[in-house]
């Protein structure tokens, strides 16, 4: 009855236990808090007792626990309040993906403080596996963040700094290049320039540098003018 991409999302009440195949990537999204679309999530059309044996959850048990029949809503409630039954397969998938967003995540917002440059990412990565550090499947990547940090700062020089970006854009892309900047960044100052041209001032995650360097140019052919202002 399962698969691959189908797990048992188990919720015990009292005694009494609910399971429901459920996408294990859409399970984990909706156990951190994000939005999913409950009918990919939901894989099965009852509710069980016991998935494995196809004993299926009386309606009186749904209505007395969740106070309602609807799947999808008690799908819900069974994944955020129960647990999630992975293969080891499944949990080292997760847990990889976690640890990549997570690195992504520390290269984009992290400085060496000693050069003041982007760390690389191959070397955070070999720094985690220095340190041991254990990613959590459970906790949201954005929850782990600062612990990583602070593990990663006891064996490497690390910091979580900005970057103030100086940039001046041409007149001929000035016009479409405001809602680009924004995306990057925070605009602390912007001024029109009598030529046409925009000159702003951006605050970046200082592990970005080179990224918005590299999206002005190829945004504006390699006519603007850009300058890191401050790192700290």
């Amino acid at each position: 009855m399962s698969t691959d991409k189908y797990v048992v999302a188990r919720y015990e009440y009292k005694g009494q236990v609910f399971e429901i195949l459920v996408d294990p990537d859409l399970a984990f999204k909706l156990k951190e808090g994000k939005e999913v679309n409950i009918d990919d999530l939901v894989k099965s059309d009852f509710v069980y007792k016991d998935v494995r044996k196809g004993l299926k959850a009386s309606p009186e048990a749904l209505k007395q626990v969740f106070k309602t029949e609807d799947i999808r809503r008690i799908a819900v409630e069974i994944v955020r309040n129960g647990e999630i039954q992975l293969t080891a397969e499944q949990r080292r998938r997760i847990i990889e993906e976690k640890k990549r967003l997570l690195i992504n995540m520390i290269a984009r917002n992290a400085i060496d403080p000693k050069t003041k440059l982007p760390i690389p990412v191959t070397r955070i990565e070999n720094a985690i596996e220095q340190a041991r550090i254990s990613i959590d499947l459970y906790k949201p990547v954005e929850a782990q963040f600062e612990e990583v940090v602070s593990k990663l700062s006891r064996i490497m020089p690390i910091k979580i700094a900005k970057a103030l970006v100086e940039v001046r854009i041409p007149p001929e892309y000035s016009s479409r290049a405001y809602r680009l900047i924004s995306s990057l960044g925070t605009v602390r100052r912007s001024n029109w320039l009598s030529d046409g041209s925009l000159l702003a001032e951006i605050e970046i995650p200082a592990g970005m540098q080179q990224e918005f360097i590299d999206r002005i140019n190829g945004f504006t052919k390699g006519t603007a003018i850009v300058k890191i202002i401050a790192v700290g």
